[in-house]
């Protein structure tokens, strides 16, 4: 991460000690987060970030800033003392109250954190291992993105060990449902599907974006109920993510997977590109256009 982070209203040296272990939020997991890339300094696709933490944060009972200017200026603050033109943030809603083992003397409801970090280089590939019951659709908590992540942590570095990049999570209908980072995505003829909602995957932002910004000649994108089979039987597999874009599967294990899809994952690629700089542009103007008034 970079030297810098924002806690609450100050930017902060790293090293610096700034919490509590009376904190709730911090001992449990009790709290949302999200991860947004930063595009010529720009928050790029602000707005959804926003909305979804909104909405987790209701459902999780954690307190959460009404005024998403409040949070996005406060963000920009952390950009800019970390010089970030390019990279990843990652901003997090801590609880403080609640529980037997609060803290004393603590006054804020939450906490806000936040630090930047430089763009990952994951290759052109991936490799995925496969997680039965790794996602457990019924539960009203499914597809909220909380800081209790210890359980998607753990798989994803026991498929580090066994020379796998990513897991495929089931869930208890053995249905796919996302991985432990990323959404997933098949490619047969002309459709491409992901796994829907009701599989208990997050609603991921890139996800979103190729499911209703995202235009390409030919291509549908759509949501459709998948099984391990149906990664097996598709022209190409690909999973996304925030700080991925779209990266091309090579190899599920137990399953034998096609790469003639290629074509299509590059046009989507570059289709999100282009839409990327384009929302960063129609940024940049509204920034200037608020600076003249």
């Amino acid at each position: 991460m970079h030297r810098f982070l924002l806690h609450n209203e100050e930017i902060l040296d790293a090293h610096q000690k700034s919490l509590s272990a009376g904190q709730v939020g911090l001992l449990n997991g009790w709290g949302v987060f999200s991860t947004i890339r930063v595009a010529d300094a720009v928050l790029f696709a602000f707005e959804r970030h926003w909305e979804r933490i909104r909405r987790d944060a209701a459902l999780m009972h954690v307190p959460c800033p009404t005024d998403s200017d409040w949070l996005k200026s406060r963000l920009l603050r952390l950009v800019e003392a970390n010089a970030v033109r390019n990279g990843t943030l990652r901003v997090a809603l801590v609880r403080n109250h609640g529980g037997l083992f609060e803290g004393p003397g603590i006054d804020r409801d939450f906490d806000l954190l936040a630090f930047t970090t430089e763009i990952n280089h994951w290759g052109d590939r991936v490799r995925l291992t496969v997680q039965p019951h790794g996602r457990h659709a019924q539960s009203e908590f499914a597809g909220t993105k909380i800081l209790s992540w210890a359980q998607n942590l753990t798989w994803y570095e026991e498929a580090h060990r066994r020379g796998f990049d990513e897991v495929v999570l089931l869930n208890e209908r053995g249905e796919v449902s996302e991985c432990t980072s990323a959404n997933i995505f098949v490619l047969r003829g002309s459709e491409v599907a992901t796994p829907p909602l009701s599989s208990g995957c997050l609603p991921g932002i890139t996800r979103q974006l190729l499911l209703e910004e995202i235009r390409v000649p030919g291509i549908s994108v759509v949501e459709r109920t998948l099984m391990p089979e149906d990664l097996a039987q598709a022209g190409q597999v690909f999973i996304t993510s925030t700080t991925r874009d779209l990266l091309a599967v090579s190899e599920i294990e137990g399953l034998a997977v096609q790469s003639a899809g290629l074509a299509v994952v590059h046009e989507l690629t570059s289709a999100l590109e282009a839409y990327r700089e384009a929302y960063v542009r129609q940024s940049a103007a509204s920034s200037r256009n608020k600076v003249a008034v």
